[in-house]
């Protein structure tokens, strides 16, 4: 069955072809779609399309197709097109002729688009979440290790020294603006595209402020012909967030797989979250932060493709827009399996205790050497041509104490300020009152 089916069968080719992955990625949407469905037949009967008897009828049948997927027991059928033609064929077969109002001033893309905007809604929640829980062992790593040194590098040369807790706490901070991106997708995703139908709207008096009321959004797309064009843009936006956070994954699993190196050996995990080599016994490998990476750097790749899949659409809807389903939905769970894989090792992390006791590590105190001259009332220039002069010579001696109490610096971590930016940012998210305009849409 095909929603645009009249009485000429499209040739098995085009079908296969056009069809593509799409009964997959209904998979994802078949909840919101029934969501969307029910908002959308509580308005038709609000404006006086559909009778109360009508409405009713039709709500109650769309409620129960809900449980149906939410136990997964609703399977799309092999001759369905999509998960759009089988919830209209399912209130159909219960309902008659009643069922077949409820497509009445709605086209599939606006359909197609309310249940993205609804997937991508609870998506960015779920991943949110995530963020907040790998945030948290981070900060708690951050305190419990900011006594232990580590060393620094710019240009992977010994720099200056740092700290675990610096580390640690440097990641969490990051985390605190990638979660300010995710809400700036979010702001984007949470606006009703309902009721543009396929782009230019209906002639039918239809209550758009009254879908949104109902499904929670913050506000409207208001321009029928912008809530179209916002397919491709939307979903690049949010690709651009999930980014973010597999920058921020991506590079802290490059240093872990550093700072496990034999050769630099600072941190050590135990042996059962690492693998081993099938002819050399003495192999610790890491893994996890190897394939983190590689799914991060993919990950980091999708703004870039979606970008790409909708380069010089003129305005309205193309099939294009239909790929674009299969790079971004698998994304959500691929990122915070990361994230949870991250939290597992973080959680076990062994740190080496005294690094900067090893002589090779002398030369991250000569800017402390440096400073301690200035603080004696040499110019820093000269103090600078002084210190690198004792290093020429072999005379260096490097200073045994560190004295930095300046906000964000080894001894001043203001991890309870970055603390304080997070909860500002997550207090933003309007995530208990979507979850309750949906109980009540579906209780």
């Amino acid at each position: 069955m095909k929603l645009w089916q009249k009485n000429t069968e499209a040739a098995d080719a085009v079908t296969s072809f056009t069809v593509g992955q799409d009964r997959e990625m209904d998979a994802y949407l078949a909840k919101f779609d029934v969501i969307g469905s029910v908002a959308h037949v509580k308005m038709l009967g609000k404006v006086g399309l559909l009778t109360t008897s009508e409405t009713e009828q039709l709500v109650t049948a769309l409620r129960e197709i809900y449980k149906q997927v939410e136990q997964g027991n609703f399977l799309l059928r092999p001759e369905m097109e999509d998960i759009h033609s089988q919830v209209e064929w399912e209130l159909t077969q219960q309902l008659g002729d009643c069922g077949k109002k409820v497509h009445m001033a709605r086209s599939r893309n606006d359909q197609v688009l309310v249940d993205i905007r609804l997937f991508l809604r609870e998506e960015l929640e779920k991943t949110v979440n995530a963020l907040q829980s790998l945030f948290s062992l981070l900060q708690e790593k951050s305190e419990q290790h900011k006594e232990v040194l580590l060393p620094g590098y710019t240009h992977l040369q010994l720099a200056m020294p740092s700290s675990f807790g610096l580390w640690f706490g440097a990641y969490a901070e990051s985390l605190v603006d990638d979660c300010i991106q995710l809400q700036a997708a979010y702001n984007i995703v949470n606006k009703n595209p309902l009721g543009s139908a396929a782009g230019y709207g209906s002639s039918f008096p239809i209550d758009r402020s009254y879908t949104t009321s109902l499904l929670g959004f913050g506000d409207l797309n208001y321009n029928v012909v912008y809530a179209q064009m916002g397919r491709g843009k939307t979903e690049r936006v949010v690709a651009q967030a999930l980014a973010g956070v597999a920058e921020t994954l991506s590079r802290f699993s490059m240093d872990a797989c550093l700072y496990m190196n034999q050769q630099f050996g600072f941190i050590s995990f135990p042996e059962q979250l690492t693998t081993g080599s099938s002819i050399m016994p003495h192999k610790k490998n890491p893994d996890v932060f190897e394939l983190v990476r590689a799914h991060c750097n993919r990950i980091k790749s999708l703004p870039n493709e979606i970008s790409l899949l909708t380069t010089n659409l003129p305005s309205g809807y193309h099939r294009d827009l239909q790929l674009l389903k299969e790079h971004l939905f698998p994304a959500f769970e691929q990122i915070r399996e990361c994230m949870s894989m991250l939290e597992l090792m973080i959680s076990a992390v062994q740190l080496e205790k005294d690094l900067l006791q090893d002589k090779k590590y002398q030369y991250l105190f000569s800017v402390e050497a440096v400073n301690a001259l200035v603080n004696q009332g040499i110019p820093f220039r000269d103090a600078y041509r002084q210190i690198g002069e004792s290093i020429e010579k072999g005379n260096y001696q490097p200073p045994t104490v560190l004295h930095h109490t300046h906000e964000g610096s080894i001894g001043n971590l203001c991890n309870s300020q970055i603390k304080s930016q997070m909860e500002t940012t997550l207090y933003g998210f309007p995530f208990k009152a979507v979850k309750k305009a949906i109980a009540e849409l579906l209780s």
